[in-house]
């Protein structure tokens, strides 16, 4: 589990204009109809074909709890995918993104300053600039940490330099032991 990719994604599926399939054989027909082939969603399920079509038929109505996970979060990724570039595209040119966290943050300054970690809550409006690099890095495949360092870099620049308005020296900050994480579009 993926708590900067899972976030960013709940994000954007807030933007749906409907529903998502709830039960497992509407699920199992609208994976068929993307992938277009029960084979292939039985691969990539990793249950036999013979299954999906079963879940097709209705003939099977209640998957195991692995499975549903499987089938929920794979529809949810294919679910919608022009509301969800347009949902993207927004964020990352005019709307920016919202991150509420709560987490262990300090940060490197010059010797006298106040640089101790500790717990904040925080609940920041990052500019376009940001939400775009987080959704690039996110398409690109980047890891968990690299997202947190993008995540951290911004909340530096919006929150604690408040966009070089102040703490001009200030180096890194450091974003760890994350509580709390959501993103908003």
């Amino acid at each position: 589990m993926s708590l900067f990719g899972d976030g960013l994604d709940a994000a954007v599926q807030n933007a749906f204009t409907r529903p998502a399939p709830k039960s497992a054989g509407a699920q199992m027909r609208y994976l068929v109809k993307q992938l277009k082939s029960t084979k292939a969603v039985a691969q990539m399920l990793r249950v036999s074909q013979r299954t999906v079509e079963r879940y097709v038929k209705d003939q099977i109505k209640k998957p195991r709890p692995d499975l549903a996970a499987r089938l929920e979060r794979e529809v949810k990724k294919r679910w919608q995918p022009q509301i969800r570039a347009k949902a993207r595209q927004k964020a990352a040119t005019t709307g920016g993104i919202v991150i509420d966290t709560r987490a262990r943050m300090g940060y490197t300054a010059p010797i006298g300053s106040t640089d101790q970690d500790r717990i904040r809550h925080l609940t920041v409006a990052l500019p376009p600039r940001y939400a775009a690099r987080l959704f690039d890095a996110q398409e690109a495949g980047a890891t968990e940490q690299q997202l947190r360092e993008i995540a951290a870099e911004a909340l530096k620049d919006v929150y604690f330099q408040d966009n070089g308005r102040r703490a001009g020296q200030l180096e890194e900050v450091r974003f760890t032991d994350i509580e709390h994480l959501e993103f908003e579009l």
